[in-house]
């Protein structure tokens, strides 16, 4: 250990003069000014591209059209009708390639990829945004993620993937923001996988092509994971004083040893969510560690070791200490922002390439200080060091202080013409950039406000200022495809996770409303000899019932087809009586023989099974006296319900016919669907078209319906089978392994469990598919697709 320490102590002395010797050349410029003339000529060569002349014409067509960017979809269509598409995400396909992959903007064969990516983005963007293209937010969705995996051949791995983002999102803690933590994880992973996808091309075999991928992913969320569990933690007020100063010994002790400690005894309140951490960290260390090259693995702890400890000097900071030097406040600044980069190679075990290490290093600071800049209200507000706030605090009292925003023109002037000598694309692209950060940040923060705090950071170069604040207010065609995926992306983590709520909150409310109206009256007046049957049927109506059926019914009715909530009661209590009879059948000793259902002992375990049977029935008949009663409705409609509702009883009989008749022979995949569908996804189907034709809908919108209650089922049946695998017996309320007890055929026994789950995500995809064709708010549906697949019970 004291040998490694020693290597790595010496790898970060070595990167830390590296960065010195860095800081003092932009010093020198930052002093002697030299970087304004320079730049001053390159924003007056980029102007003549980006501030043209406007005709009448061109504000018709132009400016009163371009929609606010935070509306994606017009805003992409818009850029395409007006032919500014191709010259956008040329731009920032270039920025990426430049920021990401460490890439020249000189190198004939980084254009032609450039090109070629952005061409490729184009036309799943163009696609997606047409008549006929398909829900315009897919290639964003899970079926649009998994669909792409499946070209790849990589399914598996994005089955884990989503399974691994699913569980991170569970286990942040409050204090913490969700939606960024995950967006960074996120980013992280594409940025991981674009670096794999960079070292192929056509040429590379489908079979190794998958598997570059697959380990793309992992190695992506391996180190993606640090960001939210070791930047975001230890930079929230989750973990006291004194569980950062244990987790990070931790940390380092991995670092210095190559092997994460036992957690042992943790003496703080957030024992939960540490050992989650403790885990995932354990297991992505291990597997980017697996994944080194005996000659890459030293390079690896390097990296780790210098991006570790410069973020560990830049995190204890305290903006109250008055004495910090500039080398302090930037050094590792650089070291972070640049090692964050680098590291990325080194955890893909990539060969040396020493143009790359000097694009990235040199590049790093550039991004931090964009960064710093467009966050200086929040580090404010959350008393963070960083170059901004802590020159916008002593400034006044410490002339000495390196003003970050001249710090950062210098940045760019040095980046354009010494890293990137002089190349034009260079200079275009991170321009625009720059540009751009300044537009976005005075939108955001409002025009006095931005207005105040440039006259303070900008005081020292009143012409250059003038010239920056013109392009700021005149230049346009400089915004970018990775912002725009980015504000994006966190809007719809926001919505989904309001939608989630939301629709918890609604499956709630609406299950409470049944749940009060669901028990069958004892009338006085009723037969002796009947009581015993209502009071059995009471007994299954009770216990901890999802209700998904009639509250899917309820929802589609009342809130989509402006259907009276008490009118529809009628509706709701018989599709719940016909779901509890077929449960009640389906637990009998000549059918599952199941001993247990919604956590209690079934109704023959309690009774009998005559009683069992009788009672079945009875909420058969039940069930069709309710839906006699719909009295608010047109006659000739309640018949064609109830019509349609005997038929898919008999059907539902039919189902489990089959599946008894199955039982100990080993089924076809389309023998196990039909199945499946006849027991389960007709179900979904009647809780879905019974409020239609109350509502009387048109028939395409019903066929879509069919079809999505279709796919549904059998991916809601998949993961019953899958729970019955791997599930959790106090969870599910009921014993697990029943299928193999009773020799049934289910997905998991003929596809296997990986097998299955592909196959539930191909049922999820073609569901979220078929809603394209329902003209109405699927929000609903969508959520209760998610929740079918991702439940635990």
């Amino acid at each position: 250990m004291n040998e490694k320490r020693r290597d790595q102590a010496e790898a970060y002395r070595q990167a830390e003069q590296r960065a010195a010797q860095y800081f003092t050349a932009l010093l020198t410029q930052v002093s002697d000014k030299s970087y304004v003339p320079t730049l001053t000529e390159d924003i007056r060569i980029w102007k003549k591209s980006h501030i043209r002349p406007l005709s009448w014409l061109s504000l018709l067509t132009r400016r009163r059209k371009k929609p606010d960017s935070r509306d994606y979809h017009r805003y992409i269509q818009w850029l395409n009708y007006s032919d500014q598409l191709d010259d956008y995400l040329d731009r920032s396909v270039s920025y990426m390639y430049m920021r990401d992959l460490g890439k020249s903007l000189d190198s004939l064969d980084t254009r032609n990829r450039i090109q070629r990516m952005a061409a490729d983005i184009k036309n799943k963007l163009v696609r997606s945004g047409s008549a006929d293209g398909g829900d315009q937010q897919d290639s964003m969705s899970l079926a649009g993620l998994y669909r792409w995996a499946q070209k790849e051949g990589i399914e598996t791995s994005m089955i884990w993937a989503i399974d691994k983002l699913k569980s991170v999102s569970s286990h942040i803690p409050e204090q913490m923001n969700a939606e960024q933590a995950q967006r960074k994880l996120i980013k992280i992973m594409i940025g991981v996988i674009m670096h794999v996808m960079e070292d192929m091309d056509d040429t590379t075999p489908p079979e190794e092509r998958a598997r570059r991928l697959d380990e793309a992913f992992r190695l992506g969320y391996s180190y993606g994971l640090t960001y939210p569990f070791i930047d975001d933690l230890l930079d929230s007020g989750v973990l006291t004083d004194q569980e950062k100063v244990q987790f990070t010994h931790m940390l380092r002790t991995s670092l210095l040893t190559g092997a994460v400690p036992e957690l042992g005894e943790w003496a703080g309140n957030n024992k939960d969510i540490i050992q989650f951490v403790h885990s995932e960290l354990r297991n992505a260390y291990e597997f980017i560690k697996a994944y080194q090259r005996p000659e890459t693995l030293p390079a690896f702890y390097e990296q780790s070791y210098v991006f570790f400890h410069s973020q560990e000097l830049d995190r204890v900071k305290e903006l109250s200490h008055a004495a910090y030097t500039n080398e302090e406040l930037y050094i590792p600044i650089i070291l972070k922002s640049a090692s964050s980069r680098l590291i990325v190679r080194s955890v893909i075990s990539a060969g040396a390439d020493e143009d790359f290490d000097n694009r990235t290093f040199f590049y790093g600071i550039y991004n931090q200080l964009a960064d710093d800049f467009a966050d200086m209200f929040d580090d404010m507000q959350d008393e963070a060091v960083t170059p901004y706030t802590y020159y916008l605090k002593y400034h006044d009292r410490r002339p000495d202080l390196i003003n970050p925003y001249e710090l950062y023109w210098t940045v760019i002037c040095h980046l354009i013409h010494h890293v990137y000598h002089s190349d034009p694309r260079t200079r275009e692209v991170i321009l625009d950039r720059a540009i751009n950060g300044l537009k976005r940040c005075k939108k955001r923060i409002g025009a006095e406000k931005y207005k105040e705090i440039i006259q303070v950071l900008a005081s020292g170069n009143p012409e250059f200022n003038r010239l920056v604040q013109y392009m700021v207010d005149k230049a346009d065609d400089v915004d970018f495809f990775d912002k725009l995926l980015r504000d994006q992306v966190v809007t719809l983590l926001q919505n989904n996770r309001k939608d989630k709520e939301k629709f918890s909150d609604t499956i709630e409310t609406v299950r409470r409303q049944i749940n009060h109206f669901l028990p069958i009256p004892l009338h006085e007046g009723i037969p002796q000899m009947k009581e015993p049957l209502i009071e059995a049927a009471n007994y299954s109506l009770e216990g901890s019932g999802k209700r998904i059926r009639p509250v899917l019914t309820w929802v589609m009715g009342v809130n989509e087809y402006g259907l009276q909530a008490t009118e529809i009661v009628p509706l709701l209590r018989s599709l719940e009586y016909m779901h509890t009879a077929s449960l009640i059948f389906d637990d009998l000793p000549s059918q599952d023989n199941a001993s247990t259902r919604r956590g209690r002992p079934t109704l023959h375990k309690v009774h009998n099974v005559a009683t069992a049977e009788l009672t079945g029935l009875f909420l058969i008949q039940k069930a069709i006296e309710e839906q006699s009663s719909l009295v608010r409705f047109n006659p000739v409609t309640v018949l064609d319900l109830i019509r349609y509702s005997a038929q898919k009883t008999g059907d539902m009989c039919m189902g489990q016919a089959m599946d008894l008749q199955s039982r100990g022979k080993t089924l076809t995949l389309e023998q196990l669907n039909t199945i499946c569908f006849y027991k389960t996804g007709i179900a979904f189907e009647a809780s879905l078209v019974m409020p239609a034709i109350l509502a009387q809908v048109k028939e395409p919108e019903m066929e879509a319906l069919k079809k999505f209650a279709y796919h549904a089922g059998i991916a809601f049946q998949i993961k019953d089978d899958l729970l019955d695998t791997e599930g959790d017996l106090l969870l599910l309320g009921k014993p697990t392994g029943k299928d193999v007890e009773n020799d049934n055929s289910t997905f998991v026994s003929i596809l296997g469990l990986e097998g299955a789950r592909k196959e539930m995500w191909e049922h999820y995809c073609q569901a979220m598919e078929s809603l394209q064709e329902v003209p109405r708010n699927t929000a609903f549906l969508k959520h209760l697709l998610n929740y079918m697949i991702n439940r635990d019970r």
